[in-house]
């Protein structure tokens, strides 16, 4: 801008001067070359200049404008969920007090198959240890039997009154059994018959359980669910849904069901509670996932060909408008306007303000952003 100023100041003093004639051929080339870089001087305007040492130093990366295919997108809200068969609720063999095997143990917590997560003792009530008594049981039920085995067989004994006899023991042994290889002296271990992690704790430290009562839920986190609810509007475009990119409310990552196993499920109808439509896909969890949260959802039907789009690092917004930064040479730069489209959560698409061959800064964005605001020109271009 400062030289493009002082020249025209010049320019215009030595027409009025006189000093340029018409038919002096020297004057008007040497004016011909003033205007030329005048114009070369204005095509510079706008440029910012960005060493490629300091682009080297951010990890600045580009990407050539190119038309491609890109999906159409429904932008909705959903909520992360564990796949069916997927988890187990853990109970407590006998009643007593709980006594976990890690006192601190919380949701999250990893935990394998056969490993002890809490132990059951009732050597404190007034009813006696369930699992003591089982034993004594087992133990004189089996010595009746022993003794019925012979008597029946010398006929003290009917038949009937032996079937009754052995079924005590049976039952004894059965219990006994259930018990006995999780009897400890400090009282029942209850283990997890899966691997897996802590998704609740039902019961805490030093509570009362009855037999049969739910300690913890163990989920084994391999499959997941995304639902996703979309406006009844869209139930015509549900059709044509074959997948979806989500981003976590907890992480900034867009996760793409393509990439992770993922199917579609089902979807519903609106209920007449609601006028939203559920969606269900299902996916391997080979990320840090977490279920129960909720996530930004992207879904993709039909593909449109011909569509220019960028990665969403790209858009920088100002006061409603987008801008993208585009590299002009090593070291210049230019700020874009652009219209955006449908965006899938990892690339949105441009209706105007970009074409063919373009190169759009993708990674670097802010920093070459910042340096805008000091540098408006190359340092060579300015006098």
């Amino acid at each position: 801008m400062k030289t493009y100023i002082v020249n025209s100041v010049i320019i215009s003093a030595l027409l009025l001067t006189g000093c340029i004639r018409g038919n002096d051929h020297s004057s008007k080339d040497e004016h011909n070359h003033a205007g030329e870089d005048l114009i070369e001087e204005g095509n510079h305007t706008d440029e910012i200049h960005f060493s490629i040492e300091q682009a080297t130093s951010v990890g600045l990366t580009v990407e050539s404008v190119s038309h491609g295919d890109f999906q159409q997108v429904i932008k909705t809200s959903g909520q992360i969920q564990v796949a069916q068969g997927d988890e187990t609720t853990i109970v407590a063999t006998s009643s007593g007090i709980v006594s976990f095997a890690n006192p601190s143990i919380t949701e999250g917590e990893a935990v394998k198959a056969g490993e002890a997560v809490v132990t059951v003792s009732a050597k404190n009530i007034q009813d006696g240890d369930p699992a003591v008594k089982a034993k004594i049981e087992y133990e004189n039920a089996e010595r009746e039997f022993r003794r019925a085995e012979g008597l029946v067989k010398e006929q003290i004994i009917s038949t009937k009154e032996f079937e009754q006899v052995r079924l005590r023991y049976e039952t004894a042994k059965a219990i006994y059994g259930a018990q006995a290889s999780n009897l400890t002296t400090n009282g029942v271990r209850v283990t997890s018959p899966i691997s897996g992690y802590i998704k609740s704790r039902l019961v805490g430290q030093g509570e009362y359980v009855s037999v049969g009562q739910p300690i913890a839920t163990i989920t084994q986190n391999k499959r997941l669910q995304l639902r996703a609810e979309v406006s009844e509007n869209y139930y015509k475009a549900l059709k044509s849904i074959n997948s979806a990119n989500f981003k976590p409310a907890y992480d900034s990552t867009v996760y793409k069901l393509s990439d992770l196993n993922g199917r579609l499920l089902s979807f519903g109808k609106a209920s007449g509670n609601t006028f939203y439509i559920p969606i269900t896909f299902e996916f391997d969890n080979v990320g840090d996932i977490i279920p129960g949260s909720f996530a930004e959802v992207f879904l993709l039907s039909s593909t449109q060909s011909n569509i220019i789009s960028v990665p969403t690092s790209s858009i920088t917004e100002e006061q409603g408008l987008h801008f993208v930064y585009l590299q002009l040479d090593a070291e210049g730069y230019k700020k874009q306007e652009v219209t955006l489209g449908q965006s899938n959560g990892e690339r949105v698409q441009i209706l105007s303000g970009l074409k063919d061959g373009d190169m759009v800064v993708t990674n670097g964005v802010y920093q070459v952003k910042l340096s805008a605001s000091s540098s408006v020109m190359p340092e060579g271009h300015t006098h």
